[in-house]
């Protein structure tokens, strides 16, 4: 199972970095496995720290792949990082193993600290459709478009019957970004 969470990573030079992140856990450890190159993996290899985020706002993983929001940050309890300041929970967590591959490494970490700031509601289907197409757009490289099209029909229709403003917002930067995507691969085409 793969938790959709947001991950703050401090680089060697402590500039704090924030990302939309799928972690699982495995034998009691967090498993995060970032592609190569990564800043994320630069900056987990360099410091042998992290905080997993636990948010229900949905622009923070749409606005981390877009460029688009500030999000406060307050420092760590017990590891050197950074919590989202709208984290309804987070995990503090400390590597404690590598085993390394020429694609996506796997490093484990060890849960030093857990918080609890708010109530989770659920989420709504908007929520999760902004969730989903996050993880699309993180993949727009890999991705042929025309599967990239068909899945944003299908979550179109969460979207119209049941987005807030703050999933309308985060959809909106996602769906641009497909489009500049597109207009990119149009424009290689042409030339």
């Amino acid at each position: 199972m793969i938790y959709e969470s947001i991950l703050t990573s401090l680089s060697h030079e402590g500039k704090p970095h924030i990302a939309p992140f799928g972690v699982r856990e495995r034998d009691g450890l967090v498993l995060i496995a970032p592609f190569k190159p990564s800043l994320t993996l630069e900056n987990l290899l360099a410091t042998g720290h992290a905080v997993l985020n636990f948010t229900d706002d949905v622009r923070v993983f749409a606005g981390s792949l877009t460029g688009h929001g500030t999000w406060p940050l307050r420092k760590a309890s017990k590891v050197n990082g950074y919590v989202l300041e709208s984290a309804l929970a987070h995990q503090e967590l400390e590597l404690v193993d590598v085993r390394d591959n020429p694609q996506r490494p796997e490093l484990y970490f060890q849960v030093r600290h857990i918080e609890t700031h708010a109530p989770f509601r659920g989420f709504n289907r908007a929520q999760a459709a902004v969730i989903e197409l996050a993880v699309l757009v993180s993949r727009l490289h890999m991705l042929p478009i025309e599967k990239i099209d068909d899945e944003i029909r299908y979550l179109q229709i969460a979207i119209e019957k049941t987005a807030g403003e703050r999933e309308q917002q985060a959809w909106q930067w996602l769906i641009d970004k497909v489009e500049n995507h597109k207009a990119e691969i149009n424009g290689e085409n042409q030339a």
